[in-house]
């Protein structure tokens, strides 16, 4: 949904051009009640949709389809950044910034696929546990499941995945108390994700000397195992 056709026109040649998943058009809406009409008669995975449009916005959009039996995704598309926060308070899958790239695009359509799979039974219901992160004037919602640990340094969270780190303003304690069945504490500054734990080693700890460190999978760095927490992080190394 977009008050301009040629933004339109242009993110239809984008969805065009999107592998692995693929897209299928199924419609398009020049404003609110248009975009209504065309969810009401037919099955939409997802609805891209602008914020700023004259009369009704996305947002209200949004909050019209989250009312539905079965909502769609939104992934809003727009030039503004301020409204990020507002957009993931209703549930949005995802924020594009314009102009869009088509591999941010591909992304996007992967976290609808994903999100398609977990209301459709084919997947366990993680959609609501992500992280937010906001840097460099973008704000990204971070699957919890890419996450492979979080770290304190200093006032913030360094959030490490395979492929990059981010920084995260918050608490690791309340991080651990939120996602204790995810993560498990294996140092006062740290959580590994239990799924991610390869093995247990010995190691020079130079705070605590003589000790332990913890590797998992992706990630080439080790991370140090308190004296407090070794017989948990022992137990779960055992049990995989």
């Amino acid at each position: 949904m977009d008050d301009e056709a040629l933004a339109r026109s242009r993110l239809k040649s984008l969805l065009a051009d999107c592998t692995a998943p693929g897209a299928l058009v199924v419609g398009e809406a020049a404003n609110v009640a248009q975009a209504l009409q065309c969810v009401a008669q037919q099955a939409v995975d997802v609805v891209l949709a602008d914020i700023h449009m004259p009369g009704d916005d996305g947002l209200a959009l949004a909050q019209r389809l989250r009312a539905l039996p079965q909502p769609p995704a939104v992934v809003f598309v727009t030039a503004y950044t301020e409204h990020a926060l507002d957009a993931f308070e209703l549930e949005a899958l995802d924020y594009l910034t314009k102009p869009v790239r088509l591999e941010r695009l591909q992304a996007s359509l992967q976290k609808v696929e994903r999100y398609t799979q977990v209301n459709k039974g084919l997947e366990p219901d993680f959609a609501n546990e992500f992280l937010v992160i906001q840097e460099r004037g973008r704000t990204e919602r971070l699957p919890l499941s890419e996450v492979l640990y979080l770290k304190a340094e200093l006032k913030y969270i360094t959030v490490r995945t395979a492929g990059r780190s981010y920084i995260l303003e918050g608490s690791l304690n309340d991080l651990e108390g939120r996602h204790s069945s995810r993560f498990l504490r294996v140092h006062r500054n740290a959580l590994v994700a239990r799924q991610a734990v390869r093995s247990l080693e010995r190691c020079n700890d130079p705070v605590e000397g003589d000790g332990w460190a913890l590797r998992l999978d992706r990630v080439s760095e080790p991370l140090f195992v308190s004296r407090r927490q070794l017989a948990a992080v022992r137990a779960l190394v055992e049990a995989r």
